[in-house]
């Protein structure tokens, strides 16, 4: 299962909070800090699965922790491609904070996860079989992707995540969702994540057309708990199926 220094599994064991950011260096906007990091890869080739997701691990954690969670939500015919962050963070700041601090390393990790939706739908797999997945700082990319580049995606999963930017953020709507089911699972008490946060996050993507479903569990604190692990083995079971 998942795990970080902000994550823990879903026995609702809790961790202690993460350590601060790493020390930030004066960033060179054409760096691409996350470029040449590998993917780790699970379940049938690209070519011979119903469908793929991808899964983005938070802060200190690694693709290993999220092929865990894979090995309890996956369907046989579906492919896992969990991509690692530079230095384990992909972004070195709170997602709350102002979105210019955390480049060049925010627009870098969302373009990882644009290259692989790119290489899934190169090998067949339609956007509508395409699932992304992430949890704490991955839980934010994923929704920040598919708000930044909307259309009909298998699922978006976030848990314990928001939209990315500081208070009183707009995000520009750049189309729609389409029906794309959107699970948002997070506890009432997340000490790295506002409710109002998710709430704003879920709000916005019913406006934009997603199908979205979105769970606050009281008291859960930052953790990944059964009901979710249930729903999202509903949710790619349903991608396959399709």
């Amino acid at each position: 299962m998942p795990s970080s220094t902000a994550r823990s599994p879903p026995s609702g064991r809790r961790r202690s909070p993460p350590p601060p950011p790493p020390s930030r260096k004066e960033p060179n906007l054409n760096d691409d800090p996350h470029a040449g990091q590998p993917v780790s890869r699970a379940g049938p080739a690209l070519s011979a699965a119903r469908g793929a997701v991808i899964l983005v691990h938070g802060r200190g954690s690694n693709p290993a922790d999220m092929m865990g969670l894979a090995r309890l939500v996956l369907p046989a015919e579906m492919a896992a491609l969990a991509p690692r962050a530079a230095g384990s963070t992909w972004y070195p700041y709170s997602f709350m904070a102002p979105t210019d601090s955390n480049e060049p390393w925010l627009g870098s990790a969302l373009g990882r996860i644009g290259a692989l939706v790119a290489e899934i739908e190169a090998a067949g797999l339609p956007g509508e079989r395409v699932a992304i997945l992430g949890f704490s700082q991955g839980a934010c990319l994923a929704l920040e992707f598919a708000i930044r580049n909307p259309r009909r995606y298998g699922a978006v999963v976030a848990l314990s995540g928001g939209l990315i930017g500081p208070e009183g953020t707009v995000w520009p709507d750049r189309g729609s969702l389409a029906g794309t089911p959107a699970f948002l699972g997070c506890s009432d008490v997340d000490f790295h994540i506002p409710l109002e946060r998710v709430e704003a996050s879920a709000a916005l993507f019913r406006a934009r057309g997603a199908e979205v479903d979105a769970r606050i569990y009281p008291g859960m604190g930052h953790t990944v708990n059964e009901d979710e692990v249930a729903r999202v083995r509903d949710l790619l079971s349903a991608i396959v199926a399709a």
